[in-house]
């Protein structure tokens, strides 16, 4: 899968403008924090990133995808998850979490899924005393890549661009890093009516 023309052209205006689009409400803007977890919740392949604010830039401290494997059951999954979470947060200390938003699924079962794997991560972060924010998954590709439908890839080379990597991260870890980053600049452009607090 590439890169339709039309996200590429809306990376590159993105990328000349030098930042976030315009804020919505300036008195409504986060603060900046330094260190972001963020969290792409799935049973089957929970992606996290850790990104760090330096300055004017940021830069990646750990990405990457907690996998549980077909033949590993639902609970074994969940404690799974849990565990790993724990474990980056003890190990990294980062100041906040931010999680991807609930969305509408048709499948309930899938929907159900869903939240179990968001749930154990997001206990994990309220056992460490870490504030919440939830973003939609559309207010994360706004704020990364200047539009809100953008293909998953146009996300993963946005991230690759602005963190310096060598190659795009892989999907989960890429979404997770995406909404890091989004809240590291929170304080320059992303308003509080898109990223909530839990």
């Amino acid at each position: 899968m590439g890169i339709s023309p039309q996200d590429f052209r809306r990376m590159q205006g993105r990328m000349a403008e030098g930042g976030l689009p315009d804020q919505e409400d300036p008195a409504a803007a986060l603060p900046t924090f330094r260190r972001v977890l963020g969290i792409d919740p799935s049973l089957r392949g929970t992606g996290y990133g850790i990104v760090e604010r330096q300055g004017r830039t940021q830069q990646l401290v750990l990405a990457g995808t907690i996998r549980c494997p077909a033949a590993l059951s639902k609970s074994r999954c969940l404690a799974t998850i849990a565990s790993q979470i724990r474990t980056l947060i003890a190990s990294h200390s980062p100041e906040v979490c931010v999680v991807e938003g609930l969305f509408f699924a048709q499948n309930l079962k899938t929907a159900i899924t869903m939240g179990e794997a968001r749930g154990a991560a997001l206990a994990m972060v309220a056992e460490a005393g870490l504030g919440i924010f939830e973003l939609s998954p559309r207010a994360a590709k706004l704020a990364i890549v200047g539009y809100g439908g953008a293909q998953k890839i146009a996300v993963a080379k946005m991230v690759q661009r602005i963190l310096g990597l060598a190659e795009p991260p892989e999907s989960d870890a890429a979404d997770a890093l995406a909404l890091a980053l989004a809240l590291t600049q929170g304080g320059s452009g992303l308003s509080s009516r898109r990223m909530k607090p839990l």
